[in-house]
């Protein structure tokens, strides 16, 4: 199993940051993660961290599909590529229907047939073999729709791409979304996994890969792990109960959470239930005290780091490829290199 990095969503100074990256290189950590919301975007950092590294796999957990055309996407990943000597890896993502409209100010609609559209077309722009030429329900190229002077034609990118197949991974929570990931990524980055619950969790990407008649191990499976080390594992759950009442309890009008949906999948349905009403009613404590213990153990790292170390080898026993920690505590990242 190989073991990587996540930085987090706050846009840390890079002065705190990159020595934690760069002890990572060093001790044989394997990748290295930007994520991004609405602060610090997941392309800007990758480009000066190619400068500064050497070995370490540099990947977007994850680009805001909503956030650019599959052109531009394309060009950053193939730019990203050059600029890292080959160790780049993209990781797209839906993102959530309150940033999309909120902060894009685009309808969060169609995901599913947006992810594929956005796929092929990004493949296809990297790949370099022609002009790209699409004809989707979602992307047109060239465009031809309204308020289209009616001159443009098919473009190839001016630059040659070091890789033509830079991997491509996807974000997915929903079982469509994890299905479709099955059919058409060459990694699935998850956030809410558990060894325990692989045959369920699994189940919609099995069916994905089968629908595409790919193998079983075509698609990297990439946990990200919210890690909470504390001097016991009841103040470790502690930290991370409010982080998990959120993603269980949120709830949009009109879009699942697909996150409850996941918990209930692993058996915690009443819980999900008893966190969503919590949430519901505004009391934020009553939801964090219902998220059960046992879940928490299995979804994330918590307590000393003789603890975690233990809960490793649940983990090296799975199906993970890439163990992905939310953390930048460098002992702990010895200690988990070491166990993995």
């Amino acid at each position: 199993m190989r073991l990587g990095l996540a930085m987090g969503y706050g846009g840390a100074p890079m002065e705190r940051v990159l020595p934690v990256i760069r002890h990572a290189e060093r001790i044989g950590v394997d990748s290295v993660w930007s994520v991004e919301e609405y602060g610090p975007d997941a392309v800007s950092v990758l480009g000066y961290l190619a400068a500064v590294t050497e070995r370490i796999e540099l990947g977007t957990a994850i680009m805001q599909i909503p956030a650019r055309t599959p052109a531009a996407t394309a060009m950053a990943a193939m730019t990203l590529d050059v600029l890292s000597n080959g160790r780049f890896q993209l990781g797209l993502g839906l993102s959530v229907p309150w940033i999309v409209e909120g902060w894009h100010g685009l309808p969060y609609e169609r995901p599913l047939r947006r992810t594929r559209e956005y796929v092929e077309i990004v493949r296809r722009a990297i790949a370099h073999e022609d002009r790209v030429h699409y004809d989707g329900q979602i992307y047109t190229l060239p465009y031809r729709g309204p308020g289209s002077t009616g001159r443009a034609r098919p473009v190839r990118s001016e630059m040659t791409p070091l890789r033509p197949d830079i991997p491509i991974y996807l974000a997915a929570i929903g079982p469509g979304n994890l299905a479709l990931t099955g059919e058409l990524a060459d990694g699935w980055l998850s956030g809410m996994y558990a060894p325990e619950h692989e045959a369920a969790i699994l189940a919609p990407l099995e069916e994905g890969l089968a629908r595409a008649g790919r193998a079983r191990d075509a698609v990297k499976i990439c946990p990200i792990l919210y890690v909470a080390r504390a001097r016991t594992v009841a103040e470790g759950r502690d930290k991370l109960r409010p982080l998990y009442a959120h993603l269980i309890g949120a709830a949009s009008p009109g879009v699942r959470n697909t996150y409850a949906d996941v918990v209930a999948q692993m058996g915690y349905e009443g819980a999900a239930h008893d966190v969503r009403k919590h949430f519901a009613d505004g009391d934020r404590a009553a939801a964090a005290a219902a998220v059960p213990d046992r879940l928490l153990d299995e979804v994330a790292l918590l307590g000393p780091v003789e603890a975690i170390v233990d809960r490793l080898a649940a983990w090296r026993e799975s199906r993970v490829d890439t163990l992905i920690l939310l953390d930048r505590d460098t002992e702990l990242l010895e200690a988990a290199r070491a166990a993995l």
